[in-house]
């Protein structure tokens, strides 16, 4: 477990150098906060309780989705687009020459690559949003524990997206349009445009069921109270079993993917 450990604090270290990067990010996460933010006060002046929430619940789920529209590589930036372009080439036989487990060594370089987006690039535009709005967010510490570790089975599930996603590149070559497909699913189904609450009948109830409502949806309404008791304790059920479902789908698909590694143009 070392190992991976010093693969993490890698991902961490790489992407804290980008500062220029980063600064950028946090004005763009900032600037697009403030749009949606304004968008939801019209929604919620014409009903005051939209998909249960208050406005000033409703404005804290808008800078969430900013502070984790990164963290969760909903946009791309992630350690997936790099392993597209290693199986393209064939440089993935090398990282099968590893003595490491190819999936596990992904995915914490791409822990250490969340664990950075959430500082550099969560906190400040939440700051800002609560100096500019009345947020609803919570003074008990023990709810911030339990939206961290929400946190972090969201990351997992992520991932675990991605990394199937990115092992399509083994049969298409080219990954680019599955991951585009993932990147504009992960938006709409997270709850990153729109609380999946306000999903209405039968989209609605599918939507909630999808593992990217673990990346938003989730992590949202255990910080904003709605998720507490036995609900808790369901969600994290439901995190964790979309983790398991899709990390050993993954571990499957690598283990047939390894087996016809084909190196292109080279």
């Amino acid at each position: 477990m070392r190992l991976y450990a010093v693969v993490a604090s890698g991902g961490f270290r790489r992407f804290a150098t980008y500062r220029v990067a980063t600064a950028a990010g946090v004005f763009t996460n900032t600037v697009f906060g403030f749009i949606m933010a304004y968008t939801y006060i019209a929604l919620w002046d014409e009903s005051p309780h939209l998909g249960g929430y208050d406005q000033a619940q409703a404005l804290t789920y808008v800078w969430l989705g900013q502070a984790m529209l990164t963290t969760m590589a909903l946009i791309g930036g992630g350690l997936e687009e790099e392993l597209i372009e290693r199986i393209r080439t064939g440089d993935v036989a090398i990282d099968l020459y590893r003595p490491a487990d190819l999936q596990l060594w992904w995915m914490a370089g791409d822990l250490g690559r969340a664990a950075f987006q959430v500082l550099g690039r969560g906190v400040a535009p939440m700051a800002l949003g609560a100096l500019a709005f009345d947020l609803a967010l919570p003074s008990d510490p023990f709810v911030w524990l339990a939206f961290a570790g929400a946190l972090l089975l969201g990351v997992i599930v992520s991932f675990a997206i991605r990394y199937l996603v990115a092992l399509s590149a083994f049969w298409l070559m080219d990954g680019a349009g599955v991951a585009q497909i993932a990147g504009i699913a992960g938006m709409f189904f997270s709850g990153m445009l729109l609380p999946l609450n306000l999903f209405p009948g039968l989209l609605g109830e599918i939507a909630r069921v999808l593992p990217w409502s673990v990346l938003l949806q989730v992590p949202a309404d255990i910080l904003l109270g709605k998720r507490t008791g036995w609900g808790l304790v369901t969600a994290y059920a439901f995190q964790l079993g979309w983790a398991v479902v899709l990390l050993g789908a993954g571990r499957l698909l690598q283990s047939a993917a390894t087996r016809r590694v084909v190196v292109q143009g080279g």
